[in-house]
């Protein structure tokens, strides 16, 4: 759903206010009510303090609106220049926000609101924002207006360029003879040229105005540009044009109603309470609240429908790797579209699977080297379980027993069947316990509330022995063992000690049981290498990936196994040896080709290069927060941290469940601009591997912040 529309140019001084009050001024004579912008105004002056508007006053008078002008123009300057270059030769500091409020207060009054920019859209407002950000933000669609003669092809096509690496909407394009030149044969052929080039259509040529009058301007508007275009195009965008009462017709056929956005931001919020069932929500309580409603994301940020900006302290549920909106992977989805969206890898294969597959093979431990797709992380892990079963039974008979799996108090391996029956979270698993195979289950390694009372390290990872006692007593029936290394995520961010995940490996090793490492939590980078495996340099016998596979922008798994496994379910047809599994969309061309993008950036942006001082920054702003009283647990695994948040430091005392406090950080936290989530009292933080030094510390301030308040 679009905004309003921008109005842009390949130039400086080619006609764009006389385009944008142009059209302002045709739409209100078609019914619509239109409001006008220019955000900044430079080369004025003042007239008794205050600013006199040029630009703003003529786009003001041609819409006929009232709107105070620090609305129309909240920025003004006296120099000609690019804003950011003259606020800073002014000594002015730009403030977004007050960009953001005029605009959303100039929506709430009109239906429709037209905006200027200067210049072009690589215009800069600050330093590395410029009007094409805005225009981002404020979510326009774009007309560019072209000055007709030669090189309006070179900066057209530019200029469209431009908006498509934004991921701007173009209505079109229009020529101006704004400076009345000579009509040649560039002037005559360029329109049709850079339509056929760019797809982008020609809206009109305007010739040149000697009279602009309100009344010459509508009549030459109306005569040369496709007004019905416009008001098409933003229709199919969902903007409702609601008709101005003094102007709309009597009789059938017209609906007499008036809609703002804001009201369809109230109509969003109560259609979501009306069709969708959040997961893991209580909904007799989120049906009282307001819903946050994301719109867009930028880089670290998620931006609501209010225009309210968070910083996205959770990777949207642990699966943004590179920031939102990250241009290679926005191309390989758009170039993988235009050739397939989706073909079955039953029976066929398709090009960006394989090189997928390649890609995982080459980065992944050691030994795994083939590759199983599927959908999301509990299907990664219902794949493992059964190559597991299935490989023991197409071994040898003699293994024909093990059957049962092995797995960690509190962990999660995700909600289908098969992945909570070696879940050991009560919480989310007891009401199925009827319907599910249970495995053995052993205590986690959780230090801060170690069940056997001892210190780490003198502690020799004793828990580990009962780990291996357990496995003795009945390896012969067991097939494996499953773990999150590391760091078990849903568990609380409980994170292993050093050694322990080595110590798991070998017992696997010992007692013939097959290892399965989740990393789909942990996998891409969040530990501060590509693997949690690589941290003690094992080799699991499987691997289950998924969340920032594709850098978070589309569902997809993988299960990766070791030729050992993967050859004892290759056999002649009637040996039944297959593997009869699979999902519609294994191995979906897209979200493979965004997953191809996604690896290639880690190589080409040296990610986990760049993250180690990320890390170390995390750490310093981390022990600050361990210093806060009622933070009992400070747990760290590079860019996956967990804060325990306790009633009593001393004892370790928990806040009541039913007090909800680690709710209410994160709350308290949302009101300050950043999203994060809990898990009980534990607040969870796992920011995109790309967040800037500078967001982490504002990150990191507002969590501190956040715990101060609510527990103080």
């Amino acid at each position: 759903m679009t905004n309003g529309i921008f109005i842009t140019g390949t130039d400086t001084g080619i006609g764009k206010t006389i385009i944008a009050g142009g059209i302002a001024a045709a739409l209100k004579s078609s019914g619509i009510d239109v409001g006008v912008m220019k955000p900044f105004e430079t080369g004025i002056s003042k007239l008794n303090g205050t600013w006199k508007l040029q630009d703003g006053a003529f786009l003001k008078k041609t819409a006929g609106v009232k709107d105070p002008d620090e609305l129309i123009t909240p920025f003004c300057f006296e120099n000609p220049l690019a804003p950011y270059v003259a606020a800073n030769l002014e000594n002015v500091q730009i403030d977004l926000n007050k960009v953001h409020q005029a605009f959303n207060e100039l929506s709430s009054r009109h239906s429709l609101v037209v905006v200027e920019g200067a210049g072009g859209l690589i215009v800069p407002i600050k330093k590395k924002y410029f009007y094409a950000n805005l225009v981002r933000d404020l979510n326009l669609s774009v007309i560019v207006v072209v000055r007709p003669g030669l090189g309006s092809i070179n900066h057209t096509l530019l200029t469209l360029k431009v908006a498509q690496f934004y991921g701007l909407k173009v209505i079109g394009t229009i020529f101006n003879n704004y400076n009345n030149c000579h009509y040649g044969t560039a002037e005559k052929t360029n329109p049709k040229v850079i339509e056929d080039i760019s797809n982008i259509p020609v809206l009109g040529e305007m010739p040149f105005l000697s009279d602009l009058s309100l009344e010459s301007l509508v009549r030459t508007i109306g005569k040369n540009i496709n007004v019905g275009n416009i008001i098409s195009f933003i229709n199919k965008g969902d903007i409702d044009l609601p008709i101005i009462p003094s102007l709309q017709r009597r009789g059938n056929g017209v609906v007499n109603k008036k809609k703002t956005f804001q009201h369809s931001i109230e109509q969003l919020e109560k259609e979501d309470k009306k069709y969708i069932w959040h997961p893991f929500t209580q909904m007799q309580d989120w049906i009282k609240e307001t819903p946050v409603i994301i719109e867009r994301g930028e880089g670290n940020y998620l931006i609501d429908t209010h225009g309210n900006k968070y910083i996205d302290g959770i990777s949207s549920l642990w699966t943004t790797i590179h920031g939102h909106q990250k241009k290679e992977i926005n191309e390989a989805i758009i170039n993988q579209t235009n050739k397939i969206a989706h073909t079955t890898l039953l029976g066929l294969s398709n090009i960006p699977s394989i090189e997928l597959a390649k890609s995982l093979v080459n980065i992944t431990p050691k030994g795994l080297s083939k590759v199983f797709y599927s959908d999301n992380g509990s299907t990664a892990v219902e794949v493992g379980l059964k190559i597991a079963c299935q490989y023991w039974r197409q071994k040898s008979p003699q293994f024909s027993g093990k059957t049962k799996f092995i797995s960690l108090v509190n962990a999660y391996h995700g909600d289908t069947l098969g992945s909570v029956g070696v879940g050991g979270i009560d919480l989310f698993h007891q009401v199925y316990k009827p319907i599910i195979i249970n495995s053995i289950k052993v205590p986690s390694p959780y230090c801060y509330r170690c069940h056997l009372k001892k210190n780490y390290p003198s502690c020799k990872l004793a828990c580990v022995d009962e780990l291996e006692d357990t496995v003795s007593k009945d390896h012969k029936n067991i097939a494996a063992f499953i773990i999150e290394p590391i760091m078990q995520g849903a568990a609380g961010m409980l994170k292993s000690p050093s050694g322990y995940l080595k110590r798991v490996r070998q017992i696997c090793t010992k007692y013939n049981i097959l290892m399965i490492a989740d990393e789909v939590a942990t996998g891409f980078g969040r530990t501060g290498k590509m693997f949690a495996c690589d941290h003690e340099g094992i080799a699991p016998d499987i691997m289950c990936l998924a969340k920032g596979i594709t850098g978070g922008y589309l569902p997809l798994a993988a299960t990766l196994t070791t030729k050992e496994i993967f050859n004892t379910f290759c056999g002649d047809y009637s040996e039944l040896k297959t593997f009869f599994h699979g999902h519609t969309y294994t191995g979906n061309p897209i979200a493979c080709a965004a997953a191809v993008a996604s690896i290639d950036l880690f190589k080409k942006e040296k990610t986990l290069i760049q993250l180690q001082d990320k890390i170390k920054l995390l750490k310093e702003k981390l022990n600050l927060i361990t210093k806060l009283s009622h933070a009992g647990d400070v747990r760290q695994a590079g860019f996956m941290v967990g804060i325990e948040i306790v009633k009593n430091k001393k004892t370790g005392e928990s806040y009541p469940w039913q007090d909800q406090m680690g709710t209410k950080v994160i709350l308290e936290a949302r009101k300050r601009g950043v999203i994060i989530r809990p898990l009980g009292n534990v607040i969870v933080l796992m920011p995109p591997l790309s967040i800037t030094e500078d967001e982490l510390i504002t990150l990191m301030d507002i969590v501190y912040e956040s715990i101060l308040k609510v527990t103080k």
